[in-house]
């Protein structure tokens, strides 16, 4: 089974988050392209962010990102 478009662009958006520190959010500004919106607002919506644009990783969102992060390390 391959990865989707939109699943590859809601990894792109988990590993904009800087794990070091999980005080620091994002924000995915109205002027981004379509692509990164929508992929923000899924993450939202599946319970990974905490806002709609953005914001800080949840609990289940920190794990998912260190999932993304560990998939890249390891692929590279």
């Amino acid at each position: 089974m391959r990865y989707t478009r939109e699943q590859v662009e809601e990894m792109e958006i988990l590993l904009l988050f800087d794990l070091a520190s999980v005080q620091e959010g994002i924000k995915v500004h109205k002027t981004a392209g379509p692509d990164t919106v929508a992929a923000t607002k899924r993450l939202f919506d599946k319970g990974l962010v905490t806002q709609v644009d953005g914001g800080y990783l949840t609990n289940i969102g920190i794990r998912a990102a260190e999932y993304a992060q560990e998939l890249r390390t390891i692929l590279s």
